[in-house]
């Protein structure tokens, strides 16, 4: 998983995705390469039985799964995520330092959280069938050392987030910062050199507060982020991937069609 990677230290790759349909990710496990897939919420429809089937598959395959998902309902979203059995969660649109402390609250157990427990698939979908006080050990160890072991990665992708920075990344808990260059030009207004540079502060940032910084760029992109020090990479959409095959091969049916 995601979380065994990090902690050795071992550089990771995913890939996004918009299509639930488990044959997109059984696709991408038989393609080999990818350590992960991101199912990118934020951009698609779908519902919570697609959440299950996605974890589902990706264990078959021996992928990772991350979901990365909007501020609202932000908690409500991450632990039917994680109860479902996806390993990891991005948070998108981090404004404040208080962002950053609710999205560690909605993934950890108290006294650090507000996540329960529940008769989800993690667990089988039943309580633990023991003795009482086999169901507190399960409760204290098993159940919270597996929500311990979910990754936590946040957006660095608006003015007032990069404005607090170091305060965000100190917030205790969190794995992983992405930088978003989009939703960071609509925010200020800045140049490509000026958004650039501040990608590259955030990227400096959290490797020295000990924090992983993921790069989404394309393959040919790679080496710039290697020599700043990234080791994890997302790269690639199922959208976009289909649209440059339409694209590029549809152009070449017509260029044969015009000679007819």
């Amino acid at each position: 998983m995601l979380r065994e990677l990090l902690r050795n230290d071992k550089p990771t790759v995913g890939t996004h995705i918009h299509s639930m349909w488990p044959g997109v990710v059984e696709l991408i496990g038989n393609a080999g390469g990818f350590d992960y897939v991101e199912f990118t919420s934020d951009y698609a429809p779908y519902n919570l039985y697609d959440l299950e089937n996605f974890a589902r598959t990706t264990e078959l395959y021996g992928l990772s799964s991350m979901i990365k998902i909007m501020p609202e309902p932000r908690t409500f979203m991450a632990q039917k995520a994680v109860s479902s059995g996806i390993q990891s969660v991005m948070f998108a649109d981090i404004m404040s330092v208080e962002d950053a402390e609710e999205c560690v609250r909605a993934i950890k157990t108290e006294p650090k959280g507000v996540n329960g427990f529940g008769m989800w698939r993690i667990v089988g979908y039943i309580s633990p069938r023991v003795s009482p006080e086999e169901r507190l050990r399960f409760l204290r160890e098993e159940y919270a050392e597996y929500l311990n072991e979910i990754v936590i990665a946040i957006h660095i992708e608006r003015k007032s987030a990069f404005e607090h920075l170091e305060e965000i990344l100190s917030v205790e808990g969190i794995d992983m910062v992405q930088f978003g260059p989009c939703d960071f030009t609509l925010s200020t207004g800045w140049s490509k050199e000026k958004v650039w540079e501040a990608e590259v502060k955030t990227i400096k940032t959290a490797l020295r507060l000990g924090l992983r910084p993921r790069a989404e760029c394309r393959v040919e992109e790679m080496q710039k982020y290697i020599d700043l020090g990234v080791r994890d990479f997302c790269i690639g959409q199922d959208v976009d991937i289909l649209y440059d095959w339409w694209k590029e091969k549809g152009m070449e049916i017509r260029k044969v069609l015009a000679k007819m």
